[in-house]
């Protein structure tokens, strides 16, 4: 099944573990706080308290729950959590016994650290990606990244990779459609006319006048400073403004060099 625009690597850890966790991870996302040892009161099984302690910690830095292979956690993490229950994380193997044990679970963690359905807030994760695309230049693979930390951050259980992968691409295109007929929609005849010439290659040239005028010096000097000046003023004759449009969708000006 293809992912589009994705990375090997954003494929391999999208809501898996690749690797063992982090250092910092393991703090971050493994460390039992008093609400999970409160909430483990209940439990008498040793592979049924580290289970649901695992799964819980999973949740967290995945955004999913591994409930249909509960048991493919790094053993590093299993020890850790182990640790802190003083239990044998060789215990761990036996949790997967009961298939049924890891759904109820999951739903208890749900419940206790308020976790979304995705489907339920596809409309503010759309929003979000929106709000991105139109305020920034990021391509769909820093958008995807962008969109999966959102859902972890706001607690939204992540979905199959290839819907995240398809409201991205929706959105994206959907947000640049807008751009561009916002800008479209500006333009006058005559400015139309004389963008589309822009196009056009002159006669014993090698490159359009938009090439031109949009391509920054490669070095600074006097003379090349001259030549800035009435490529600048070039620009300006066309008399194209855009406004309401956020500087970062904007092309960029000539680079400022340091001197020396």
């Amino acid at each position: 099944m293809p992912f589009e625009f994705l990375s090997d690597e954003q494929v391999a850890r999208y809501g898996r573990f690749p690797e063992e966790p982090s250092a910092s991870e393991l703090e971050q996302f493994f460390r039992l706080d008093r609400a999970a040892l409160d909430a483990l009161a209940d439990k008498r099984r040793p592979a049924t308290r580290l289970g649901w302690a695992v799964q819980r910690a999973t949740v967290r830095m995945l955004g999913v729950f591994l409930t249909e292979d509960p048991l493919a956690v790094p053993s590093g993490a299993v020890a850790f959590v182990a640790e802190q229950l003083d239990l044998d994380p060789a215990c761990f193997a036996d949790y997967g016994q009961r298939p049924k044990t890891a759904y109820e679970h999951a739903w208890q963690i749900r419940e206790l650290l308020g976790y979304r359905d995705f489907g339920a807030c596809e409309q503010e994760v759309r929003q979000y990606v929106a709000a991105r695309v139109w305020a920034s230049v990021e391509g769909p693979r820093a958008l995807f990244d962008r969109a999966r930390v959102h859902l972890l951050k706001e607690r939204i259980l992540l979905p199959g990779i290839t819907v995240l992968v398809r409201l991205v691409g929706e959105v994206r295109r959907a947000e640049n459609e807008r751009l561009h007929a916002l800008l479209s929609g500006r333009l006058s005849q005559e400015m139309r006319a004389a963008l589309v010439g822009l196009l056009a290659v002159p006669d014993g040239k090698r490159r359009s006048e938009l090439e031109r005028l949009r391509t920054p010096p490669r070095r600074a000097s006097g003379r090349v400073m001259a030549e800035e000046l009435r490529r600048v003023s070039e620009i300006a004759r066309l008399g194209a403004r855009v406004g309401r449009i956020p500087g970062r969708r904007t092309p960029p000006g000539p680079r400022r060099r340091r001197a020396g």
